[in-house]
């Protein structure tokens, strides 16, 4: 059986690089096809015609002021607003520049946006999630890969301004409205251009009368471009006392996503290991595909969820005489997700994960997570997080001693985000 599960799990390797040119999936639908630049010009050939394209731009506000001016006959007013117009509309020179709707601008350098945040990279405020909604203009620097709903992948130098997107290509630019843009990544040559990361870690050690050390940690790191997003988390925590260990149980999760549409999304392998020493595993691991659908999608709130079958491996540290300590099963996995924006600093989010197999495996388990992240600098979070671990059937070890189906945990920490 642990054979079969690792040639199961080649197959969904297998399935997740072939995924993207699938057409006739019983499944998904095509993956977004990719619109490059043909033009065989130069990225500095392009961005000079992004220029021009933003000289045209000017002209035509400048007319408009102009127009303004005579219908109120304020023209002692007119230079001062072609002035205010030149100082808050800066070139694109080597960064790229993103306006808010309060009015600033941002030199920087863009990452990606998804999930309606868009990530942002400056020297002054390092990096920075901004809400898309809050996004006024943006003048790229770099080439960019816009995902456009139901059409395609546009690669080219960005110009967004209030509720409409640019993307210039060679002698060619492709309009679109803001709200038809799926996502969007820097089509970057160095591959950390498509990375975010956070980690949040929480540690305590007393010595004296009592002996003790806690260690809690969370870690997220994601991997995207227009079209997919690959994220692998990992949640886990220790405790010791007195040279005993009381607590030790550690979760990775793995989840490769491509895009179909705005509410579509294609699983082709999500994967986990667990470990936990006092619920008598040595490690179990999950791997499977799925398929997922947004509930939910708007600026301030969003809800998906997935489903799909899976396989399930597991070592038992022991187990009684002439039984198996590891077995193999398969079953079937639904997660879902919701995220809030409570207010303008935090941000709340419920994940859950039901996972239903053979008796032996445990018959069903959840995974179930609560967390609020209240924003203390543009990169410094401060994280509070509650798990629920419930087993139906936990494995009675040698010693005749059967686990607690419940774990509860809370995770206070400082998140910090790069």
């Amino acid at each position: 059986m642990k054979v079969l599960f690792l040639l199961c799990l080649f197959y969904l390797f297998l399935g997740a690089n072939d995924s993207a040119g699938m057409k006739d999936s019983a499944l998904a639908s095509p993956a977004p096809i990719v619109v490059e630049d043909t033009s065989g010009m130069s990225k500095e050939a392009v961005r000079e015609e992004a220029k021009k394209n933003d000289a045209k731009v000017k002209k035509k506000e400048e007319l408009n002021t102009a127009i303004d001016a005579m219908l109120d006959g304020s023209f002692d007013e007119l230079d001062k607003k072609e002035k205010t117009w030149e100082e808050l509309s800066p070139t694109p020179k080597n960064y790229d520049w993103i306006q808010t709707k309060s009015g600033e601008w941002f030199k920087g350098y863009i990452k990606a946006m998804f999930d309606k945040k868009l990530e942002f990279d400056s020297d002054e405020i390092n990096m920075h999630s901004f809400k898309f909604k809050n996004i006024k203009q943006i003048k790229s620097y770099q080439i960019i890969g816009v995902n456009i709903d139901k059409v395609a992948i546009f690669e080219g130098i960005v110009r967004m301004k209030d509720d409409k997107i640019t993307i210039i290509q060679g002698n060619n630019k492709f309009e679109f409205p803001k709200a038809d843009v799926v996502s969007f990544a820097h089509s970057g040559n160095s591959e950390k251009d498509f990375w975010y990361a956070k980690v949040s870690i929480s540690f305590d050690w007393r010595k004296g009368n009592s002996n003790q050390a806690d260690y809690s940690a969370q870690g997220k790191f994601k991997r995207r471009t227009a079209k997919t997003s690959l994220v692998l988390d990992y949640i886990g925590r220790y405790t010791s006392v007195s040279d005993i260990d009381t607590v030790s149980n550690h979760r990775f999760n793995e989840k490769f996503d491509i895009y179909l549409d705005k509410d579509f999304y294609w699983t082709p392998i999500f994967g986990e290991l667990y470990k936990d020493k006092f619920k008598n595993i040595n490690f179990q691991l999950t791997g499977g595909m799925g398929i997922g659908y947004m509930l939910i999608n708007t600026d301030a709130r969003e809800w998906d969820i997935t489903v799909g079958p899976a396989i399930i491996f597991t070592d038992y540290l022991s187990v009684g005489e002439n039984e198996k300590s590891k077995i193999s099963s398969f079953s079937a996995e639904l997660s879902t997700q919701y995220k809030d924006e409570v207010t303008k600093n935090i941000d709340f989010t419920y994940t859950y994960r039901f996972t239903f197999s053979d008796h032996i495996s445990g018959l069903y388990k959840h995974h179930m997570l609560v967390k609020l992240e209240n924003e203390l600098t543009s990169w410094l979070d401060l994280d509070i997080t509650s798990v629920w671990d419930y087993v139906y059937n936990p494995r009675v070890d040698a010693n005749g001693n059967i686990p607690l189906q419940d774990d509860f945990q809370i995770l206070i920490g400082l998140g910090i985000e790069y």
